[in-house]
């Protein structure tokens, strides 16, 4: 059984007839036979674990898209100001707001995003590239 099939049948997606394939590159078949051989662990379940996380990561980014796309664009432009570690005054200066409506605006963000803090939000988004907002106009 090749090791896609055996990965196909650790992730319960092994059905009769399933036309499912995968070539896998030689060079990604000997990281992951020399990463196995490392941990001392089978290939199968290796890439099963591996495949399982990249996926999971996928599902994550896919709703951080989500949210980041219900913020209205006044919430997008704080967040990557956020981000980039201005303060909420500094916010409120660049984005000539009062710093009352930047509060409102991270505690809607904060919420679309099931956050508590803006230090959980920098983390989150934390492979973001929000460069270009540093100089954008207000």
């Amino acid at each position: 059984m090749s090791l896609w099939q055996n990965l196909q049948r650790l992730l319960g997606l092994a059905r009769p007839n399933n036309h499912l394939s995968l070539e896998m590159d030689q060079n990604l078949i000997r990281s992951l036979e020399r990463l196995a051989q490392r941990e001392q662990r089978p290939e199968t379940e290796l890439a099963a674990e591996l495949l399982s996380m990249a996926l999971a990561q996928r599902k994550e980014a896919e709703i951080n898209l989500r949210h980041w796309e219900a913020l209205s664009p006044r919430e997008q432009q704080v967040t990557a100001l956020i981000c980039l570690g201005y303060t909420n005054p500094q916010i409120a200066a660049r984005l000539m707001l009062s710093l009352q409506t930047v509060k409102t605006h991270v505690r809607n963000v904060l919420y679309k995003f099931d956050l508590r803090s803006k230090i959980e939000l920098r983390h989150l988004l934390a492979d973001w590239d929000f460069s270009a907002w540093r100089d954008r106009d207000s």
